[in-house]
């Protein structure tokens, strides 16, 4: 297959019933470069979307039924209104009549004019039901968000720490980070340094397997947490298991553990980690719940309902047949199937298992978010969102209607990428997320803001569009599908409304035009990187801190990205060289990245971030340009600035480094010194390096708030 070609001849019928489904024909890779999608891949995403466009008579009978369906509809499948906006409903014919059902059981009723101005705009926030009738006879129901104008924004600026929970080991975690940790590390952070919130890498629920694939952006569930973040410990009925000498080896094999990551330097293992809580666990649910924990687990599995079934019953199967669907018996890959419901019977000790982890985890997380607010942080939490579920996985299953068969989530070639991305995710059809009212998408953010005081959106711009790739094309044979983003939009600032919550979207990279200014209108902050803030459509230099957004949040790094201390020193070149990743030869590979970190230095010296280095001062060079690179960040209008938690004791390496698998170990290292040697939280918390830096943001956001 070629790739696509800016000139090549599109049908104009089949262009036609692409765009009446949301399927864009094409896409611009540089503002002077458009290039046609491919007729091949057009057909393939309609068919995911439930079209025929098989032939030209098929395109014919398809475009015919859309333009006769859209023509007669009088209204969408879900309407959206902002509260205190006038209209939001679609026109409708004089006469029609309106029913609002709100979702406390309360009813409206008024006619099509007097609803649109006046009392759909002012119902209470929630996903109502709206039925119409109009004089011709034609009736029609739709699910109606009202949704609050805004969302909440953070109270003042405050700075926070970044950090992927897993390599945040403590002498009490059992080989990896858990919630434990995080309830220290939150206290600490808000106790003694002021910070306003903490940031984690997604939580969601990884496929199980050997190996598990340790990304956590590429999970079972996002719906539901993974319990190997369990601090095993903190379960009350641990201390009531009778075989405590078993209890005792367990903790014994948890100390190994532990000690061959952070005194051995071996890498993060979680499925050991997780064989050896699995065991603990097992143990402590032979110990019956005490009355009052009996109700809350009861109250826990009656607000989950279905959902909470599907997943442990995904979990339960998974334990027999393996973690990938694709592989199961026929008959239990359809989660509402007679024989699946005749196994979840067979198998209910293991579905209550899965349900009971399920409680357990969401009570830590729960905690943790408590804790962080006693702490006094304004923020307390931020949660991270992944942008997909794995094709195999428990969401796919119980959602199978949601997703398009035989299309995976990817990116189109750009200036970085001549290849295009294909990250393995099934999409989201955004005909049946309408025509349910979003319900999926409301159900998992809900559940997330249970214990996020803020959430950040994984590739944000996938409220707006996502890029198809039919299964067995390459990514440049795509397609951009888009979604109805006011809808989405609605039931995020709905959802966050309801909890308080903060939404800060990462929307790094080519963003197409309006969607940050649709993001900014309704509260969703952006993320501002350093090293990508130059003035891209002038002379290309640094942007002063002046010139940064204010909503966002500020950081020098990302997990994605190299550390603070690589990048001022060229490392992650040698290290990218190292592992054969270098698209150049490696003297103009080092030469760019000197002069980029040279231009920032030149900046920062000039501002005045750097002056009292050098002479009497005790301080590194290096250790100095992290301090100026944050004194920077907190100079900047940013109402949240982050430090990425490894940067404050000189680490040197890249969490995650794109483009690899087994040539590094991605999403398995413990947070360390310069030198490479693990540091428990315990001597985090004692760094002088890290208080220091800490000391810069807390001052630099201080003063200039």
């Amino acid at each position: 297959m070629t790739a696509p070609s800016p000139d090549r001849p599109l049908d104009e019928e089949l262009a036609r019933l692409a765009d009446l489904h949301g399927v864009a024909t094409s896409y611009r890779p540089a503002p002077d470069r458009t290039v046609t999608a491919s007729p091949a891949a057009l057909v393939r995403v309609l068919a995911a979307l439930g079209v025929d466009a098989s032939t030209p008579d098929a395109v014919r009978a398809a475009l015919a039924a859309r333009e006769r369906e859209t023509g007669l509809r009088l209204l969408p499948p879900t309407v959206v209104v902002w509260q205190g906006a006038d209209g939001g409903l679609p026109e409708l014919p004089a006469g029609t009549r309106l029913r609002v059902e709100t979702e406390d059981g309360a009813v409206h009723e008024g006619s099509g004019g007097t609803v649109h101005k006046g009392s759909v705009a002012a119902l209470p926030v929630g996903v109502h039901r709206l039925q119409a009738h109009a004089p011709d006879g034609r009736t029609a129901q739709a699910h109606l968000i009202v949704a609050p104008d805004r969302l909440p924004t953070p109270p003042g600026r405050s700075y926070g720490l970044l950090v992927q929970l897993y390599s945040l080991l403590s002498r009490r975690s059992w080989g990896m980070g858990d919630l434990g940790d995080l309830g220290e590390l939150t206290a600490w952070a808000g106790r003694a340094l002021g910070a306003g919130f903490v940031q984690v890498n997604p939580l969601h629920a990884a496929v199980p397997g050997s190996p598990t694939d340790p990304s956590p952006y590429r999970p079972s569930s996002r719906r539901f947490p993974d319990p190997v973040h369990l601090r095993v410990e903190d379960v009350p009925e641990l201390a009531y298991v009778d075989d405590r000498e078993r209890v005792a080896g367990l903790l014994e094999r948890a100390a190994r553990l532990r000690e061959s990551v952070l005194d051995k330097g071996a890498l993060i293992d979680r499925d050991a980690v997780w064989e050896l809580k699995r065991e603990a666990l097992e143990l402590v649910r032979a110990v019956p719940l005490g009355p009052g924990r009996r109700a809350a687990y009861c109250d826990f599995l009656a607000a989950q309902g279905r959902d909470l079934e599907d997943h442990a019953t995904w979990n339960a199967l998974a334990e027999v047949y393996g973690g990938d669907v694709q592989q199961w018996p026929a008959a239990l890959r359809d989660p509402r199937s007679a024989e699946t419901a005749r196994a979840r019977t067979e198998l209910m000790d293991r579905v209550d298992f899965h349900t009971w982890l399920a409680w357990l985890t969401d009570s830590q997380l729960v905690a943790a978010q408590r804790v962080a607010r006693e702490a006094g942080m304004p923020v307390g939490l931020v949660h991270d969102l992944a942008v997909g579920v794995h094709p195999g996985g428990a969401d796919a299953w119980a959602q199978a209607e949601y997703f398009a068969a035989g299309m995976s989530v990817g990116a189109p070639p750009d200036a970085f990428n001549a290849h295009g991305q294909d990250w393995g995710l099934p999409p989201w059809r955004p005909d049946r997320l309408a025509a349910s009212g979003y319900a999926p998408y409301r159900s998992l953010l809900r559940g997330l803001f249970r214990y996020a005081g803020a959430l950040r959106i994984d590739h944000v711009m996938g409220l707006f569009r996502l890029w198809w790739v039919p299964q067995g094309l390459p990514p440049t044979e795509g397609a951009y599908v888009r979604y109805d983003a006011e809808a989405m939009l609605a039931v995020l600032v709905l959802e966050a409304s309801r909890a308080g919550a903060v939404v800060i979207g990462e929307d790094l990279g080519t963003v197409e035009p309006g969607v940050r200014e649709a993001l900014r209108e309704r509260g969703v902050l952006g993320t501002s990187v350093l090293w990508f803030e130059r003035d891209w459509e002038g002379d290309g230099l640094p942007l002063p801190p002046s010139a940064w957004r204010a909503d966002c949040l500020a950081t020098a790094t990302t997990h994605d990205l190299p550390p603070t201390a690589a990048r001022l020193t060229g490392e992650h070149v040698e290290l990218r060289d190292r592992l054969g990743l270098l698209g150049r030869p490696l003297a103009e590979e080092r030469d760019e990245a000197a002069t980029d970190v040279a231009e920032w230095l030149a900046l920062l010296t000039r501002l005045g971030f750097l002056a009292g280095t050098g002479g009497g001062s005790d301080l590194s060079s290096e250790e100095a340009e992290v301090q100026a690179v944050h004194r920077f960040l907190a100079r900047t209008p940013a109402r949240l600035v982050g430090l990425w938690l490894p940067d404050g004791i000189g680490d040197r390496r890249p969490q995650n480094l794109p483009g690899t698998w087994d040539q590094y170990p991605n999403w398995r290292l413990p947070v360390a010194d310069a030198e490479g040697r693990p540091v428990p939280l315990e001597e985090l918390a004692e760094s002088g390096r890290l208080r220091a830096l800490v000391e810069v943001l807390r001052e630099g956001v201080r003063g200039r708030g």
